[in-house]
């Protein structure tokens, strides 16, 4: 058993509102500095920058996630976490068909690059990211679940786009496995009031825009990870995030 420390929420400079400082390099390199071992990068509506990210992780021996914050029909942001760079890829996809196709305009959101693996830009996102998808919270739960992956409401703790603000609650449907907080702070809190959220899973993100947004070292989650792989690593963390950690193991802490 090792506690792997996280940050399951992180944007790139794909990500609008992502600084152009972001590219997949410099935060596997400032992940790495902060001493992160489990790494998510989860772009607005888009994984596009996971393979690239995929890439440099290796390179500071980084366990990666690929993943990406959908943003619902409801206006709800969803974190969506794959077990392969391949699962997320086929969910971009996916996604790009549900997107509504307005042009960007980089001079008021900023530019939404896609990098490669040496961090050089391929290419540029010509269609706006942060707007809602068509996809409800229920077809964003089912889809990911196709794919082999998790699904769970991002931030409930922010009023920006979080569940709570926008349902008024965390609802028992879709049955969500795990939710995400800002503020490790405000769990008692949360837990307290949302009796459906009582027992499960809590992901502290740092949601970082930022290089220096981005988690030091304050959020862990114990992976039995022998014998050892990325593969397994990713595997053992998305079924403990769907509650299928077998009892007495994985439970968090940080």
């Amino acid at each position: 058993m090792t506690d792997y420390v996280c940050d399951l929420h992180i944007h790139s400079c794909l990500s609008p509102c992502g600084d152009e400082d972001m590219t997949p390099g410099n935060i596997a390199g400032m992940a790495s500095l902060n001493g992160l071992m489990l790494v998510a990068l989860t772009d607005h509506n888009t994984s596009k920058n996971c393979p690239a990210f995929f890439s440099q992780a290796k390179q500071y021996g980084i366990v990666p996630v690929a993943g990406m914050e959908l943003t619902t029909a409801e206006d709800i942001h969803v974190i969506c976490l794959f077990r392969t760079l391949e699962d997320a890829m086929a969910f971009d996809e996916f996604v790009d068909g549900h997107r509504p196709k307005i042009r960007n305009k980089p001079d008021i959101f900023g530019h939404q690059y896609v990098r490669d693996e040496n961090d050089e830009i391929v290419s540029e996102e010509k269609y706006l990211l942060i707007n809602a998808s068509d996809l409800t919270l229920e077809d964003a739960y089912r889809e990911v679940l196709a794919r082999g992956g998790v699904a769970y409401p991002a931030h409930i703790d922010r009023p920006a786009n979080g569940i709570v603000e926008i349902l008024g609650t965390v609802p028992e449907s879709p049955p969500f496995t795990a939710f995400e907080l800002n503020d490790g702070n405000n769990e008692a809190e949360y837990r307290e009031k949302y009796p459906v959220i009582r027992n499960l899973p809590r992901v502290v993100s740092s949601d970082a825009h930022y290089l220096w947004n981005i988690s030091e070292g304050g959020f862990s989650i114990p992976l039995d990870d022998e014998p050892y792989s990325s593969a397994l690593v990713r595997n053992r963390l998305i079924d403990y995030l769907l509650g299928r950690t077998p009892p007495g193991k994985g439970e968090d802490h940080g």
